[in-house]
């Protein structure tokens, strides 16, 4: 691997532990039969594209329920889209400020604002720190940029936005697709694979 300057970490499956079964199971118990059709960790159908990318959360709900032929409540929806959410990895969350002692950190995440308000409560509880962002130079959100990964557009907007050299930016991932983006815009790359933790990829 080449010197690096800086790394852009995935949040999902590397810095917070996620269970896209338990979301599956949840809508399962509220009626919703089919909900590996919307969204499981390899797809996301249109409407959850939209909310990844800045879609309305009134309007989300609307459209679920007219997709799913419910009446589930704001409420009963978000409960159950957020059930795969799990612990901060306290460990790599502890090794933050460290490895930014050497190099600039930022985060890219697909991820929406239902999720986004959850995650960021639950840190500042686990973690008994007051914000998960403040770790980074900078944390970049699907819903708010426009550009999900693994679109060359969401590492882009990156890129452009901190003038970061594709040649000295580490990207992490635990998916093979947004990896094999980032490889093509030249970014070194490590694959996360389960079991593996960044605070023992020796950075």
């Amino acid at each position: 691997m080449q010197k690096i300057q800086n790394i852009i970490f995935d949040l999902g499956g590397v810095l917070l532990n996620i269970d896209f079964n338990l979301s599956e199971k949840a809508f399962e118990q509220l009626g919703v039969e089919n909900f590996k059709a919307f969204f499981n960790q390899f797809h996301s159908n249109e409407l959850f594209t939209k909310l990844e990318t800045g879609m309305d959360l009134d309007l989300f709900y609307e459209e679920f329920r007219s997709a799913t032929s419910t009446t589930l409540s704001n409420n009963q929806i978000k409960d159950a889209w957020n059930a795969l959410l799990l612990n901060f990895r306290q460990e790599s969350i502890k090794a933050l400020p460290g490895l930014r002692k050497n190099y600039r950190l930022f985060v890219l995440s697909n991820t929406n604002e239902i999720h986004l308000q959850e995650f960021q409560k639950r840190f500042t509880i686990e973690m008994q720190l007051s914000s998960f962002d403040d770790l980074f130079d900078a944390a970049y959100y699907s819903h708010r940029i426009g550009h999900r990964k693994p679109n060359v557009s969401a590492f882009q907007f990156v890129l452009e936005k901190q003038q970061l050299l594709p040649e000295k930016t580490l990207f992490i991932d635990d998916s093979i697709n947004n990896i094999e983006t980032a490889q093509q815009l030249g970014l070194q790359t490590i694959h996360l694979l389960p079991l593996m933790k960044i605070e023992e990829l020796g950075l």
